[in-house]
């Protein structure tokens, strides 16, 4: 698919871009309202999984905990047998809680995790069906209030009689940012993962406690233009980390309901490398 088209989405849906502006700079770009509307239906996600994780031999369920602007919706998955397990949090993009963020939290549980994925939404009611009206919802959340929230969760985790007090985050894109600002303000989070997230201010990387592990799509130069000065910052602050850039792919490069940017081999190696770095930091640490 021609780069333009992929960099336009992106710019639709991280800006404040209408649909019609959006949709009249791709006929221009495609020439074309039979090819714009092909590229369109690769470039959204579906609501199902490419390669649906089950629940199968898992244990899973619907929670709410307190937040701090009132209830907070919740997925939970883990293994079957009840004991202790280290905690990770899951953290959707700016779509919401949907199928393929469930189906990554089903994964992380049958990596051996306590997983949880909150759902930012739940002040506004929760999770739309259409992603266009997920993402205008987005534009109303506050973020200092978000970021308070997903905070909160780690307190509901601890009083869980199945967490081990271990707790881990995983974030892509919106839950990228989320989760390197969690590693910034949660001094008990011991390791933060961040796919395509946007980066903390180079002042707060100091604060952070966690191990951090990062990655990002070489073709993704929005977030990638905070990329180098997190790095000093993080090597200036004696932090532990991993970096990693996978040549040749966009944004959501991991996200395999959107058949234009996912990339199954940058994905499948992007998760492996982010199992291995929660075996080292909440199980063997």
């Amino acid at each position: 698919m021609d780069q333009r088209v992929i960099d336009l989405y992106d710019e639709y849906t991280h800006k404040p871009l209408t649909r019609k502006d959006f949709m009249v700079r791709l006929l221009h770009i495609t020439g074309s309202t039979s090819i714009a509307m092909a590229m369109l239906a690769q470039l959204e996600s579906g609501c199902a999984p490419a390669a649906k994780t089950t629940s199968d031999e898992l244990f899973t369920e619907r929670i709410t905990y307190p937040g701090a602007t009132g209830a907070m919706q919740a997925y939970v998955a883990r293994p079957q047998t009840e004991k202790k397990y280290a905690a990770v949090v899951v953290i959707h993009e700016n779509r919401g809680l949907n199928a393929h963020i469930e189906d990554v939290t089903r994964r992380a549980a049958r990596a051996g995790y306590l997983a949880i994925a909150p759902n930012a939404l739940s002040p506004l009611g929760g999770t739309p069906a259409s992603e266009d009206d997920a993402r205008q919802l987005f534009t109303k959340l506050k973020p200092e209030e978000s970021l308070q929230n997903f905070i909160k969760v780690f307190d509901y985790l601890g009083a869980r009689k199945d967490c081990n007090g271990s707790f881990g985050c995983v974030g892509f894109c919106w839950g990228g940012a989320m989760s390197n600002n969690l590693a910034v303000h949660v001094p008990t989070l011991r390791a933060a993962v961040a796919f395509y997230g946007m980066q903390p201010p180079a002042a707060d990387v100091p604060k952070i406690k966690a191990a951090v592990q990062l990655h990002y799509g070489g073709l993704d130069e929005r977030v990638n233009a905070g990329k180098d000065a997190y790095e000093n910052a993080l090597k200036s602050a004696g932090i532990t980390y991993e970096q990693y850039v996978y040549e040749g792919v966009n944004h959501a490069f991991h996200n395999d309901t959107s058949t234009a940017r996912y990339n199954e081999a940058a994905a499948k190696l992007a998760w492996q490398r982010t199992l291995a770095f929660f075996e080292k930091n909440l199980k063997k640490g």
